[in-house]
C-alpha cells in the first residue's frame, strides 16, 4: 500500500512553480497551463507571497483539505482538471503518474508554509 496523502514542496524558479522529489527522479518540475496560477490562488489565502510551500495532496478527501480539483479530460498524456471556487482549470502533465497508477477522479490539496 502507498501512502495516501503525499507532501511536495513547491518553489518559484525562473517565474514558475517547480517542485523537486528524488523519491519518483522529479528535479525542478514544473507546473504549467493553468496549474501556477491556481497555485497563486490556493497561497493567497493561506501563505500569500511565498516562495516556497508544503503542498499536502490526495486522491481522498483529508481533514484540512481546502481545495479539490475535479477530472475533466485527458491531453497530450496529461489531464485537465478544474475548480469549482475561483473557476480555474489547469493541466497535470504525466508526472502525476509518478504518484498515482491512473489519474484521479478528485484531487484534495492543501497549502502549508514550508518552515525552514
Amino acid at each position: 500500500m502507498t501512502n495516501a496523502i503525499r507532501v511536495i514542496t513547491p518553489y518559484r524558479y525562473e517565474g514558475t512553480w517547480v517542485f523537486d522529489d528524488p523519491a519518483v527522479d522529479l528535479v525542478r518540475e514544473p507546473f504549467v497551463a493553468g496549474i501556477p496560477e491556481m497555485i497563486d490562488a490556493l497561497l493567497a489565502e493561506v501563505v500569500a507571497g511565498a516562495e516556497r510551500f508544503r503542498l499536502v495532496f490526495s486522491d481522498k478527501p483529508f481533514p484540512g483539505a481546502t481545495l479539490e480539483l475535479l477530472r475533466d479530460r485527458e491531453e497530450a498524456e496529461g489531464w485537465w482538471y478544474r475548480v469549482a471556487q475561483p473557476a480555474m482549470e489547469g493541466w497535470l502533465c504525466p508526472a502525476l503518474f509518478k504518484y498515482f497508477d491512473a489519474a484521479p477522479e478528485r484531487l484534495y490539496a492543501k497549502a502549508e508554509p514550508a518552515g525552514e
